[in-house]
């Protein structure tokens, strides 16, 4: 461990140099595009409360799933010991930084609830759903839903809150000790924050249906958002190259090629259990399963399907076995940027359906979009704003920066 150190010193200050991060216009501009678009969208619940709030669902749980994605990046990296993603840690914690935003963004979701969960009125439900709903609402209560999203951000904060401050601290101390910290912590806490993250899936989107039940479907939705997540790595990346203080600027092909591995690995995984869900479901034909399907996959519908099918697993999956693209950053980007464009409209086929008996666009879906992503990224630069860029106090950073792959 000394010798790390010791190397450690010797590059600590032409790193600290390339690594004092300056975000203030992209800061500005994310801010502005948040407050004009979570304005818009308010005068979109005063006039039209239900497509609003659909839209608002829709953008909520696209860049939440990023934000989680990108901690538990940082809690998978960490439990795995990763010494190559060092260099991009900073960039990981970043994202999961606007978490406590996105728990104040919630509370439009809690107080419109009515407008979305047809089981918090259940007049308006059908004969067949009202013979269901007495088995269901020991789950399906308006308090248990609004206690369970309490405890889950409060698990997220904290967990997000405790990892950023041992990394920010391991800056100036350069302690051998908060990486091991770091490490164990990950490790042991990682299978409940899976936990609530599918649950809450669960919660917030399932039950938009609430005669339809998967085992899965908390897994899809996380499999999509971690693929998001490191997407949005990628692209912001790749995007970062030129600003002063990036990570980006320490990044090397191989931090590169590993990126887009990483893209390809979890792209196969959404279509896996994408396929797995559907399989299951089709081949038991259960009266309160399958509707969900025959409703997204038929009918206006079914264009949605096929372009999720081919965009979001064809595409991406055999442009991505091009070790050559995986290494250069501007293709892997555009590769990225497709993939979440992706991500958006199978966000959208989870959610709309519910309402909707065929595709619909409302206005609300770009203020809503450009509100909470305007917001999340502003706050995610400000609190990256004057700090390094990279971990400058792990005692491994050094093996990240010669990193080569074997």
């Amino acid at each position: 461990m000394s010798a790390n150190h010791d190397t450690h010193a010797a590059a600590t200050p032409s790193v600290h140099e390339l690594a004092v991060l300056k975000s203030g216009s992209a800061m500005k501009i994310a801010a502005a595009l948040g407050l004009l678009g979570m304005i818009a969208t308010g005068a979109g619940i005063a006039s039209a409360p239900h497509e609003t709030m659909i839209s608002y669902l829709w953008a909520f749980a696209f860049w939440v799933g990023i934000s989680l994605g990108g901690l538990f990046l940082v809690m998978i990296f960490n439990a795995a010991g990763a010494r190559w993603t060092i260099v991009l840690r900073r960039a990981m914690e970043t994202m999961a930084a606007p978490l406590p935003l996105f728990a104040l963004l919630f509370i439009p979701i809690l107080v419109n609830a009515k407008q979305l969960y047809s089981w918090m009125t259940p007049s308006s439900l059908s004969p067949e759903l009202t013979k269901l709903m007495p088995a269901k609402q020991f789950w399906l209560n308006t308090n248990g839903f609004t206690i369970r999203a309490v405890v889950y951000f409060i698990m997220f904060i904290a967990v997000q809150q405790l990892l950023y401050s041992w990394s920010l601290k391991q800056d100036s101390e350069g302690s051998a000790a908060l990486t091991r910290k770091q490490r164990s912590f990950s490790a042991g806490i990682l299978p409940f924050m899976a936990i609530a993250f599918s649950v809450a899936a669960v919660d917030w989107l399932m039950t938009l249906e609430p005669g339809f039940s998967s085992t899965i479907f908390g897994v899809y939705y996380f499999a999509g958002s971690f693929l998001g997540a490191v997407s949005f790595l990628a692209l912001a990346s790749a995007l970062a190259r030129g600003t002063s203080g990036a990570h980006a600027a320490l990044m090397q092909k191989d931090h590169w090629h590993n990126l887009g591995k990483l893209m390809l690995a979890f792209t196969a995984f959404w279509a896996y259990i994408a396929f797995s869900q559907f399989l299951l479901i089709w081949i038991a034909n259960l009266p309160d399963e399958i509707p969900w399907f025959i409703s997204r996959t038929t009918g206006p519908w079914k264009p949605i399907f096929w372009m999720l099918v081919v965009g979001h697993f064809f595409i991406p999956f055999f442009t991505l076995l091009s070790r050559d693209l995986k290494m250069v950053p501007g293709k892997l980007a555009l590769v990225a940027a497709w993939i979440l464009v992706s991500g958006m409209l199978d966000t959208y086929w989870l959610i709309v359906p519910a309402f909707h008996d065929a595709p619909s666009f409302h206005w609300t879906m770009i203020t809503a979009f450009l509100g909470i992503g305007g917001l999340a990224i502003s706050l995610a630069l400000f609190r990256a704003s004057g700090r390094y860029g990279v971990p400058v106090g792990d005692p491994y950073l050094d093996d990240s920066l010669r990193y080569s792959q074997p």
